[in-house]
């Protein structure tokens, strides 16, 4: 059947759709840290003991990890703008909902605006990173480690607004419902500025844009079964546990280990987000000049000296040296593997589904495997062991190569690809157009 395709979108339609994607990416880490910053609140108010705020958590990650594997087809259904728009009304009624529980005292409802919370931004996640491969792919060059940044620069405002509420004395309910009224305002507001259509078709010059058509089940399931897609997924995932581990075992583990304050430790954890941070807002440099395997590899080792300097270095200068290390590398695996989802145009959503669901594994699992470890011996001896998971993920990064192009299609490859196409500066390829 011969489809209708419509025009490439002009260069003023990229820009505007790169904004866009930076300010989604910055309104779904400002609704993640909203909740965070008041956490202490929740606890208190609630009566939790540490394990029962444990298990509260996990129903946030249960919530995410139910939705992920099913996310894909839904963005290539209905398209990354239609999904940003919903799943930004869904945050902004999930926070509602919390407030609404907070209020009450009543767990029950906690437990399901928690629940509503890491459905929709799961969900939020794979949309968002569909269209920021699609920008990616338009521009040419490498611009999904700044898109990751922006959802840092969110989280950041997001948990300084907090800090500002609770000096304020601003009520947990007032602050979660201005906050959800916000972003059911902002993000779908932004996302108008979304590239034109919802689904890229395979086989289509770029990104042709058109209403997404039926993909055959067997197609759908396939990427599961795609050896690249599964490792491009595992180095998320040993990434995933290295910016976890930092967001949640810095502090903790300079006071430890060093006998200091703990300002001093809240000092470490934001040198680690500033270096994460500074690291995706100048990765796409790093990207471009050296091409995604060689990125890939040198960031695995830059974090893995940053743990090793962190874990067994003589001195909190030591440690702080390590932490910039650490957070610079663990900047672009994230980011950089969901860009390699992207190089079929007609798969991207069930990539990024994959790809992303994996490195969440990493996410959830791998700081409560360090506190396991850390508790029989010590935090920063635990942190090896993510050195070592970055260091496996080394000879893996082959796999984030381009996939060839062959007669307008991109081959599907098993996890290598004959020739290193990601090393031409800059260079996304494209498939040839189709024969309409």
């Amino acid at each position: 059947m011969t489809a209708l395709l419509t025009a490439d979108p002009t260069a003023r339609q990229v820009k505007a759709g790169a904004r866009a994607t930076c300010v989604v990416y910055a309104a779904l880490g400002f609704s993640v840290s909203t909740w965070s910053s008041r956490l202490a609140q929740v606890s208190t108010r609630l009566h939790l003991d540490p394990a029962s705020l444990g298990l509260l958590l996990l129903v946030i990650a249960v919530g995410g990890m139910v939705v992920l594997p099913l996310s894909g087809r839904l963005v290539a259904r209905v398209g990354p703008r239609r999904a940003i728009i919903s799943v930004a009304l869904l945050v902004g009624g999930s926070l509602g909902t919390i407030a609404l529980g907070y209020a009450m005292r009543c767990a029950p409802l906690l437990i399901a605006g928690l629940y509503l919370l890491g459905t929709a931004t799961s969900l939020w996640d794979v949309a968002i990173a569909v269209h920021g491969t699609i920008v990616e792919r338009e521009l040419g060059r490498s611009v999904m480690p700044r898109f990751f940044g922006a959802f840092s620069l969110g989280t950041v405002a997001g948990a300084l607004l907090g800090v500002v509420m609770v000096a304020w004395h601003v009520p947990v309910p007032v602050h979660l419902a201005a906050v959800a009224a916000l972003v059911a305002l902002v993000t779908p507001t932004a996302a108008r500025g979304f590239l034109p259509g919802s689904q890229a078709r395979p086989g289509a010059p770029r990104h042709t844009f058109e209403p997404a058509a039926p993909v055959p089940r067997r197609r759908r399931s396939g990427a599961w079964r795609e050896p690249r897609t599964v490792m491009v997924g595992t180095i998320a995932a040993a990434f995933a546990v290295a910016e976890g581990a930092g967001g949640n075992w810095i502090s903790l583990s300079v006071i430890d280990a060093h006998h200091v304050t703990a300002a001093v430790g809240s000092m470490a954890y934001a040198v680690f987000l500033t270096a994460l941070t500074a690291g995706r807002w100048l990765g796409p440099v790093v990207v471009d000049r050296l091409g995604r395997v060689a990125s890939l590899r040198a960031a695995a080792c830059v974090a893995a000296a940053g743990l090793v300097v962190f874990g067994l270095g003589p001195g909190v200068a030591a440690a702080f040296a390590g932490t910039v290390l650490w957070g610079a590398g663990a900047a672009l695996g994230f980011p950089v593997s969901v860009s390699a989802a992207a190089d079929d145009p007609g798969r991207v959503a069930h990539r990024v589904s994959v790809i992303t669901s994996i490195g969440y594994c990493g996410f959830l699992g791998g700081p409560p495997l360090i506190g396991f470890i850390g508790d029989r011996t010590s935090v920063g001896h635990a942190l090896l062991i993510v050195a070592a998971l970055l260091t496996a993920s080394v000879p893996l990064a082959g796999a984030a190569r381009h996939l060839p192009i062959d007669g307008g299609r991109p081959v599907e490859a098993a996890g290598s690809a004959p020739s290193e196409t990601d090393t031409l500066r800059g260079e996304l390829p494209c498939p040839a157009a189709p024969s309409l």
